[in-house]
């Protein structure tokens, strides 16, 4: 069952400076090679197919939608809803244009979560960023330890605002720039950067806590 699956941990915090000067974005838990006549069966309808991409892509989109929505109960609706996405939406893909098949479903489980945040945010409840006064120090330090705990790092994500620990994610995990951040949640990148900053200080300050009994 989904809400047993192992997730994936989160991968060590950089400051964004050091980003800036990466060669390369992280690897994705996305970035599954599908063979083209996997994609060929399921355009044509075959539910053997699709079963088959559904056990590929099953614990990263359950993952990405963990992180963001910060419930597994919701991600699991964004699991559910992503993969009918694809069923309905296959024939969208096109191979031609060089993206692969994950980055395409990716960005359908991203956009299935953000439209939950954004419902969230209608019906109003709890802040959905951070403020730009948090009381904490500039984030220069590495990550603590716990960072590669998932368990830990899971209760802390679910501390922050929505819509920071989504920049933290999308930012750290799947190597989106600030500004596809900046378009897929309709803010600036400005707005990014900074929820990036405070969702770091933020997100070590709560890992660095000392665990109670």
């Amino acid at each position: 069952m989904v809400g047993c699956m192992g997730l994936r941990p989160f991968p060590p915090l950089a400051h964004p400076s050091h980003r800036m000067t990466a060669t390369a974005a992280p690897a994705s838990a996305f970035a599954i090679d599908v063979p083209a006549a996997l994609l060929a069966r399921a355009r044509r309808g075959e539910r053997a197919a699709f079963e088959q991409l559904y056990r590929r892509f099953e614990r990263p989109v359950f993952t990405l939608a963990l992180r963001l929505c910060g419930d597994r109960e919701e991600a699991s609706d964004v699991l559910q809803d992503t993969m009918l996405r694809l069923f309905d939406r296959i024939g969208d893909y096109r191979a031609d244009g060089g993206a692969p098949f994950w980055g395409w479903l990716r960005q359908v489980a991203v956009n299935e979560a953000l439209m939950r945040m954004r419902r969230a945010k209608a019906r109003g409840g709890a802040p959905l960023e951070l403020p730009a006064d948090d009381g904490l120090p500039d984030d220069l330090l590495p990550p603590p330890s716990a960072a590669a705990d998932a368990a830990a790092l899971q209760r802390a994500l679910a501390q922050l605002p929505v819509a920071t620990r989504s920049v933290l994610w999308l930012y750290h995990a799947e190597g989106y720039t600030h500004e596809e951040i900046a378009a897929l949640m309709e803010r600036t990148p400005s707005f990014s950067k900074s929820q990036l900053a405070r969702g770091g200080r933020k997100l070590r300050a709560l890992l660095e806590e000392p665990a109670h009994a």
